[in-house]
């Protein structure tokens, strides 16, 4: 395959135009104080499928034959391609089959139905997905449609930094996601056709390593639960893997806590939700600040589908991570007054209870006591600490719990 070129990207982004959003691209004011940098926030999540995934699906559609179109086209995806994909298919009257692993969310299965494709459930992994999707393509004469090892897919992606830099042509660095890399090919090859000299760094997931691997000869791990699954590959694009090597300066890891606190940090200051992957480019800005200080830097929000449970779970981890919630394990005699006496030292620091637990019989303290396990919320982290040196001077024996 031939990488495609910035007229090749020009031309994706007039045929794309309209019927896909071009998106806010704003100054992230506190985020850039808390970095120490100009940040800038591309709002990719709010396209109509909530990703970046429409402009290369549209882009690819739009090039099909007449034939092909009558024909049909299939895709592999438990994700932002398939929403991609089946919606402009329908848009365009192109019959779309979508190929899911089994065990995708039922959510996402929904979502692709109510676009009008048609959905087949199977095999355990998107491995597994992936082959029998080449198989029906062969079988049917369907088009299949890759999600980022195609000329045209990258093509369409390539568009939104030929908006960033319209916008903001002083922009110094570019932060982007990768997964199997159709992302910041297309962002690379356009950003260095308008300014040869930007930086370009791309993110992975510390679990997921794959890009990085293969472009640097890392020899990382690969696998495991995280929060970025949309950058969650495995085996990267064979296609985008050359333009990275062409094109893109580095690659930086990012661990999960960091992907939650940007994911927190996004709802919190810029009041948008971000799923992980699509908030890799912030935490990398916020775990190594001082690779970025003093600079102009562009990053790409380029997914918001998360689910809302999960969302809910980071939203309360941050709060633990700030020190607004704990959980503390307060020794004490197993008589009455004790559990009084240890909720007059939260009324006295204004800590709220949120939920009581008595533990007698999985302790190492004697018989006679009792840990008792309170989760409680503050105003600030100053308020639990100040809480824990009363109960310790009441002479009560205090630990707390952690995430990490």
């Amino acid at each position: 395959m031939t990488p495609p070129t910035i007229a090749d990207i020009r031309a994706a982004a007039d045929r794309i135009e309209g019927a896909v959003l071009k998106t806010p691209f704003l100054l992230g004011r506190t985020l850039s104080e808390i970095i120490g940098a100009e940040v800038w926030l591309k709002f990719e999540n709010l396209q109509f499928t909530a990703a970046y995934k429409e402009r290369g699906a549209l882009n690819k559609l739009l090039q099909l034959s007449e034939d092909e179109r009558r024909r049909g086209v299939i895709a592999a995806s438990a994700g932002n391609h398939a929403q991609a994909v089946a919606y402009h298919g329908r848009r365009l009257g192109i019959p779309v089959t979508i190929v899911m692993p089994v065990h995708t969310p039922l959510m996402k299965v929904a979502q692709t139905q109510e676009h009008g494709a048609r959905v087949v459930l199977i095999g355990e992994r998107f491995d597994d997905a992936y082959a029998h999707a080449r198989e029906m393509e062969a079988a049917e004469g369907l088009v299949f449609v890759h999600p980022f090892d195609d000329p045209a897919i990258v093509a369409g992606t390539g568009s939104i930094a030929l908006e960033m830099l319209a916008e903001v042509p002083d922009l110094d660095t570019l932060v982007v996601p990768i997964g199997g890399g159709g992302l910041i090919s297309g962002m690379a090859i356009a950003a260095r056709s308008v300014n040869p000299d930007i930086e370009i760094v791309g993110v992975e997931a510390e679990l997921y390593p794959s890009m990085k691997n293969v472009v640097e000869g890392g020899s990382g791990a690969i696998g495991g639960d995280t929060l970025a699954e949309g950058i969650a590959v495995k085996e990267p694009g064979r296609l985008t893997r050359a333009i990275i090597k062409e094109h893109v300066d580095r690659i930086e890891l990012v661990e999960e806590k960091d992907l939650e606190h940007a994911v927190a940090l996004l709802v919190g200051i810029e009041k948008t939700v971000v799923e992980g992957a699509g908030a890799a480019g912030l935490a990398l800005l916020l775990a190594k600040p001082d690779q970025f200080k003093g600079k102009r830097v562009g990053t790409v929000l380029c997914g918001g589908n998360i689910d809302t449970h999960l969302l809910a779970n980071v939203l309360i981890r941050e709060l633990v991570r700030c020190g607004r919630i704990a959980r503390l394990r307060v020794g004490a005699q197993d008589r009455p007054g004790a559990l009084a006496a240890i909720t007059a030292c939260f009324h006295a620091a204004e800590v709220n209870i949120i939920e009581v637990k008595h533990q007698r019989i999985f302790s190492k303290l004697p018989a006679k006591d009792t840990i008792i396990e309170v989760e409680c919320e503050a105003r600030d982290a100053q308020a639990i600490d100040a809480l824990v040196e009363r109960l310790e001077a009441k002479g009560f024996v205090v630990e707390r719990a952690a995430l990490d």
